[in-house]
């Protein structure tokens, strides 16, 4: 036992130091996510004084510098000294953990903030912050270094504009990257603005130039059409909003032809992608409204079983919006709404709307009405195939799939499956890999495109039907990560076009079908090189084109240099694939994430959807960015 434990080894951290000693606690992570997360702090302050009616624009740039500010129109926070802190109040916000004007009954009915530690943090993990108010006639500024005020605030000059604007730049000392994302921060601002109706919210890149202005009076019925603009709809997007006793509550939604459901769900401007509360509420009331129509309307016949919740989700689009007085969020970024009392109060209020809008809209009704019922006859259809895949794993004693050559370690915490394109370089493959973590599983051509097809259809596909038993998480309603067999999933195929498109073919799998394996880090792409450099007996695997050139100018004469260009995995010999892209000591992998959940899903829908005329725009608008394409 340790004696030397005692008052003395219990630290006591002041001020904002446990923010930077424990930055992920307040923002998450410290990659490009963390450092993005302060954005959304400091514009989520000005979209709570938007929300409060004090603000209608909202201003974001990004500086050459490296420093990102945000300006609002709002009533700019207060400068006079504060009573407890004998500090301004501006610098008690910016310098003391939960201080803010969301606390008390004056300053905010309705915000996105709910610790009272965003702008604080904000400056506790940047290099350097400048405040600057507009308030009362006149210019204040104060100056901020290392999260320390670097002087009072000062009177600069009168000015008859009114509000705030914050400018900062990340501590690189914190984060692993400070360079904004452009298009990050876009879609962001794009969301909060049919989030916000009738504010405007504009964004300037000065490192390129860019610059985009959102205003959108329609609110999140625009949201709708915007995520439908290039889907067959069934219908017009149905809206729906009420101030009730529990807050504001807006829900809009809109069915496609598509077989995904895509939905979106915000507590007071914070978008919850866990859900929580208000999304439960929905899905209770959509399930019952639809049953309850459809048995009224005598389109469900009386021996056929109710419509399930996944039969009426089935290519739904819907965003639902509410606003509260004391939202209560799980964990700082806010990713699931706690409040019980928004699950019944969206549940009665839209009940109540949406009978009401099918029973004057019975056209309407009845296409939405057969667009579930036939998701739940291919529901049904799907179970039968599941369970024949189950049934054929049991059969066979839940042995794997012939063709998979598994690894012999049984502790999945370090095991790796290698899914490669072909039985010639699943030959290499396996005779290269270390039997003991890597296993192999060859898939013959191309695997069926998910993105259009139900899963009856999905799982009558042979080659899906393998991958499913070997990864052992089952898929649908069996899905279950942690009977998952390798921890890390590499997909492997050939430097060219045919591999580029079976890579797609699987990641559009993994995203629909397993994306929370992408999102607990388990799906990697693997990087098999392209070039075989040698002259005498020096060579060198390179991995591009540019690569390539620089290697040549290593060698002293280039011209006598062989140059061996790798078409398929198959003309590496075993040695070569092992030590080029299987070695966990020497090979490049790419870790597969989903940085903008709604972008992936745009993507993959336009190029991997029915509607051709939106791929054909995408490759033409593109076509000039891709590298080493053979034809």
């Amino acid at each position: 036992m340790d004696s030397q434990y005692g008052a003395s080894e219990i630290k006591v951290l002041e001020g904002l130091e446990a923010v930077k000693r424990r930055p992920g606690m307040y923002i998450g992570t410290t990659d490009v996510s963390g450092l993005h997360h302060l954005v959304w702090e400091v514009v989520d302050n000005s979209i709570d004084e938007a929300m409060a009616g004090f603000c209608k624009n909202i201003n974001v740039e990004i500086l050459e510098d490296g420093s990102l500010s945000v300006e609002d129109d709002g009533r700019g926070i207060p400068v006079e000294t504060h009573e407890k802190t004998k500090k301004s109040a501006l610098e008690t916000v910016m310098t003391i953990l939960h201080a803010g004007g969301k606390f008390g009954d004056g300053g905010y009915k309705v915000s996105g903030g709910l610790h009272g530690v965003g702008i604080s943090v904000v400056n506790a993990l940047s290099s350097t912050i400048k405040a600057e108010v507009f308030r009362d006639g006149y210019h204040w500024v104060q100056d901020y270094k290392d999260s320390k005020a670097v002087a009072d605030v000062k009177k600069v000059g009168k000015s008859d504009k009114r509000g705030t604007k914050i400018t900062f730049v990340p501590d690189p000392k914190v984060f692993e990257t400070v360079v904004f994302d452009f298009d990050t921060i876009v879609s962001r601002l794009r969301q909060q603005s049919y989030l916000t109706k009738g504010v405007t919210i504009s964004i300037t890149d000065y490192r390129s130039g860019k610059r985009f202005r959102f205003y959108f009076e329609g609110g999140i019925k625009s949201y709708v059409s915007y995520l439908n603009r290039k889907k067959e709809t069934i219908g017009e997007v149905v809206y729906i909003e009420k101030d009730a006793p529990e807050g504001l509550i807006e829900v809009a939604l809109q069915y496609t032809q598509t077989f995904q459901e895509h939905i979106f769900t915000f507590a007071n401007n914070i978008h919850t992608p866990e859900g929580g509360m208000h999304l439960t509420g929905f899905r209770s009331a959509l399930t019952r409204t639809i049953n309850n129509y459809a048995r009224k309307a005598a389109l469900l016949k009386e021996k056929e079983e109710n419509l399930t919740s996944d039969d009426v989700r089935e290519g739904l689009t819907t965003v639902i919006s509410v606003k509260l007085g004391n939202p209560q969020f799980e964990g700082q970024t806010k990713s699931k709404l706690g409040n019980p009392e928004m699950r019944t109060a969206v549940e009665s209020v839209f009940s109540e709307y949406f009978m009401q809008y099918m029973d004057e809209h019975p056209n309407e009704a009845r296409a939405m009405v057969a667009k579930c019922s036939l998701a739940a006859r291919a529901r049904l259809a799907a179970r039968a195939a599941r369970d024949t895949v189950i049934r054929k794993g049991a059969l066979e004693g839940m042995t794997l799939p012939g063709k998979l050559a598994d690894c012999s370690s049984r502790d999945s915490s370090n095991t790796e499956l290698f899914i490669v394109e072909g039985d010639s370089a699943g030959g290499s493959a396996k005779q290269g890999r270390n039997r003991e973590f890597q296993a192999i599983l060859p898939l013959r051509g191309k695997i069926l495109n998910v993105e259009q097809a139900r899963m009856d259809k999905i799982l009558a596909n042979n080659e899906i039907k393998a991958l499913i038993i070997a990864l052992g998480v089952g898929i649908g309603e069996t899905f279950d990560a942690s009977k998952l067999r390798y921890d890390r999933i590499v997909i492997m195929t050939d430097a060219d076009v045919d591999g580029a498109h079976i890579r797609t073919l699987l990641l559009t799998m993994f995203y629909r079908y397993f994306q929370s394996l992408i999102e607990t880090g388990h799906v990697y792409i693997a990087q098999p090189p392209l070039y075989r450099l040698s002259f005498g007996k020096k060579s060198e695997y390179v991995y591009s084109d540019e690569g390539k050139e620089n290697t040549l100018k290593t060698f002293e004469t280039p011209d006598k240099v062989n140059i061996q260009r790798y078409k398929g995995l198959g003309e590496m010999n075993p040695e070569q694939l092992w030590e080029t892209t299987m070695d966990p000591d020497r090979r490049t992998m790419f870790q597969v994430t989903i940085e903008d959940a709604q972008q992936a899903d745009f993507v993959f829908d336009t190029l991997m959807g029915s509607e051709v005329l939106p791929r054909k725009k995408f490759i033409q608008t593109h076509a000039k960015r891709v590298r080493n394409l053979d034809i």
